[in-house]
């Protein structure tokens, strides 16, 4: 006979098939917890963040080595703070359930609606890069949605994780929600493909597209739904009509925060051909008056040895290859200690190079030239789906060529990042960028079963079409052809 329900597997350690049973357990006892009770718990994440701002920003400093703590307040914590109000301002709305039309047959006395369910025992995996924000973002919707999470923190969020479990216990019991650093499993172990083999209801996970499809393998043994949140080589692309100024200054915001590591930053930009050294100029003369000093605090370090080794090892290929390096800050060197990366452009890129085959994730910014939109379509369309797609035009017409003739996550038209940050917009991937959204109401729904029901009425119209099928059955299929010619 099958289990009614599947139990962790046995080689998986204690502590994760421990705190997944609780939580099954826990589920089962309270499968549909009321408005109230989610926004009770949706109210202790913002009390979480709020009252243990100071350490969680330390926390993040130390996992860094140096994070500019303005960025960690203004992208994490304060975006935190602003999704969790804001889905306890929707939720009332989003658990209402949805009344659906009705067709022909069983007009007009039955009732067709939705509703949604909680799933039960969300896996969430969180990347180093953005902490806070990855691990908060999704349990909003989750716990929105009514369920319970075991959360997994990056190996280089070392730190972090230790804090959250120490605090997390404040406002949640281990029944509801649960933090793991990545070095539980014991010395020299990652917990992390252990975790993800749990059978969860869902899991989330935010990370490369390499170790997305290892999660993804892990997670078909259960057949556990995934969403996928990953990367890729995001473009910007600056129309001619585009003031270049501007357009640097945007840039520059975007592809220097967090010091490049961001999955949606721009990895490469496309410039009308000749207008490269009139960008750097611009690039230049922005880099200095924001970075005067780029050991002062503000820009970020890279997160560990072996990701600065990495980008140092693209800007050698690229430059053994013939590509021309660009310092955005030449008086600056930077420091190889602490891993201060300085930015650089790249001029004169080619396939072949590092620069333009891997997500770069770093301070890194090779840029192309173009002749007409239609070559910057080929290049985009010949390569995998972006996670990002950022326009810069007044011009409505070239707006819309270049989303109709794309496809990628999301978009931001004379801007850069900012579409991520919206609340009430969904982010996600496509194709190999990911699958699935969250953010606001899609997050919501992302971690609920949207369950459709139909309520049949005493009376059934079908009844007048049983067999054997006489005149008035004719008559009335006749009627219903004619209705939907």
């Amino acid at each position: 006979m099958l289990p009614f329900l599947s139990p962790a597997p046995a080689h998986l350690p204690a502590l994760l098939r421990d705190s997944f049973a609780l939580q099954r357990s826990a589920f089962q006892q309270q499968r549909n917890p009321s408005v109230d009770e989610r926004r009770a718990d949706l109210r202790q994440l913002h009390r979480l963040l709020v009252e243990h701002r100071a350490a969680i920003v330390d926390a993040v400093q130390q996992d860094y080595g140096c994070r500019s703590r303005f960025e960690t307040l203004l992208t994490e914590l304060l975006q935190g703070q602003e999704a969790t109000l804001a889905a306890l301002r929707h939720l009332k709305r989003w658990m209402r359930p949805q009344q659906r039309r009705l067709d022909m047959l069983q007009y007009p006395l039955a009732r067709a609606y939705t509703f949604a369910q909680p799933l039960g025992v969300v896996g969430i995996v969180v990347p180093w890069n953005f902490p806070v924000a990855m691990a908060f973002q999704p349990l909003i919707g989750a716990f929105a949605a009514g369920n319970r999470a075991m959360v997994k923190m990056s190996e280089n969020s070392g730190h972090l994780a230790r804090l959250l479990q120490r605090i997390s216990p404040q406002y949640f019991p281990a029944d509801k929600l649960c933090f793991f650093a990545d070095d539980d499993a014991g010395p020299g172990q990652s917990l992390g493909p252990l975790f993800t083999q749990l059978p969860f209801d869902h899991l989330f996970f935010t990370g490369s597209p390499q170790t997305g499809q290892a999660v993804m393998a892990n997670a078909a043994i259960h057949l556990t739904p995934v969403t996928l949140e990953l990367g890729g080589k995001s473009p910007a692309i600056v129309a001619p009509d585009f003031a270049l100024d501007q357009a640097a200054e945007r840039l520059l915001w975007a592809k220097l925060l967090n010091a490049g590591q961001i999955c949606t930053n721009v990895d490469y930009l496309l410039l009308p051909e000749g207008r490269e050294q009139a960008f750097i100029e611009h690039a230049r003369r922005i880099a200095a008056a924001r970075f005067p000093n780029l050991l002062n605090g503000d820009y970020t370090a890279i997160i560990d040895q072996r990701q600065y080794d990495r980008l140092q090892a693209m800007l050698k290929d690229a430059q053994a290859q013939g590509a021309t390096l660009i310092p955005l800050l030449p008086g600056q060197a930077g420091d190889a200690a602490r891993r201060i990366l300085p930015p650089v452009l790249v001029l004169n890129a080619t396939p072949a190079m590092q620069v333009l085959q891997r997500e770069i994730f770093g301070p890194i910014l090779p840029i192309l030239t173009y002749r007409s939109h239609e070559e910057v379509v080929q290049y985009i369309n010949a390569r995998q789906h972006p996670l990002a797609l950022y326009i810069y035009s007044h011009d409505k017409a070239v707006q819309d060529f270049y989303l109709h003739h794309t496809l990628s996550g999301g978009v931001s038209i004379n801007d850069s990042l900012i579409h991520t940050g919206l609340h009430n917009l969904p982010f996600g991937g496509v194709g190999h960028s990911g699958m699935g959204h969250y953010h606001g109401y899609e997050g919501f729904l992302t971690f609920s079963k949207l369950r459709p029901v139909f309520q049949q009425s005493r009376w059934r119209t079908v009844d007048l079409l049983m067999p054997p099928y006489g005149k008035r059955a004719y008559q009335l299929l006749k009627f219903m052809f004619w209705r939907n010619r």
